[in-house]
Formats: C-alpha cells, structure tokens, sequence
C-alpha cells in the first residue's frame, strides 16, 4: 500500500497536502480498498465551510455509503468536478486524480495536529 511521505492523515482516512495558503484533501489508498469499487462521490460546493471532524460529503460504494470527514476548518475554495463522471478515479488513483477539495485553512495549524505517513501506516496495521 503507498503511503506519499509528503502528505498528512487524518484518523477517518483523509489526507492533506500544503500547498501554500491552501490545502487538497482527498481519500487514502487504504480507505478505497476498504470501500470497494465507488459508484459516486458527493462533495460540498464551493464557498462551504467545512469544520474539522464534521462531514463534508460521501462516497458511494458497491457495499456501502460512507461519511467523509473534514481533516481541518476551512473554506471550500476548489472541488473536483471530474469526480462527478468519473468517480472510479477515487480507486484507480486517490491521491492524483481523485483530490477532492481545496481548502483555504481557518487555521494553519490544524495541519500538524494530523498523523505523518508512518503514523498513519502504524495506524492502519492495527485496523
């Protein structure tokens, strides 16, 4: 399983990638493979705000409909519209084409309240 060194993780499967005054969040590898093959994605539209901990859409699978959980606060400034048409992205490539918001930060520091990529790893043997 590819856990990216550069990104950050949340305990609900999400990560988070800094760039600059703006984050991309998306759904881990391991949290795909868990869902099985998604069928639809929903996300919030651009200008929500989204609360750390608090759901901000679902994914949408051949076994279930999970909640997706905002790793931080924040504006929505960006969504992914090709999830829309192509939500297999999310199992195909989660963290290239399936990011699934950008977020501008209520607080930066949020960010380093989130797992590094060996926590998360450490935390997905156990599950």
């Amino acid at each position: 399983m590819s856990t990216p060194k550069d990104l950050r993780y949340s305990e609900e499967h999400e990560w988070v990638k800094v760039e600059g005054e703006k984050v991309r969040v998306g759904i881990t590898h391991f949290a795909q493979s868990e869902l099985g093959d998604i069928v639809f994605v929903e996300l919030p539209e651009v200008g929500d705000e989204i609360s750390a901990d608090e759901p901000f859409g679902s994914v949408e699978s051949v076994k279930t409909v999970s909640e997706l959980y905002a790793p931080i606060s924040g504006k929505v400034v960006e969504v992914n519209e090709d999830l829309n048409d192509s939500p297999e992205f999310v199992n195909e490539s989660p963290y290239e084409k399936a990011w699934m918001i950008v977020v501008e930060p209520a607080d930066a520091g949020e960010v380093d309240n989130l797992m590094t990529a060996e926590q998360y790893e450490e935390m997905t043997k156990e599950d």
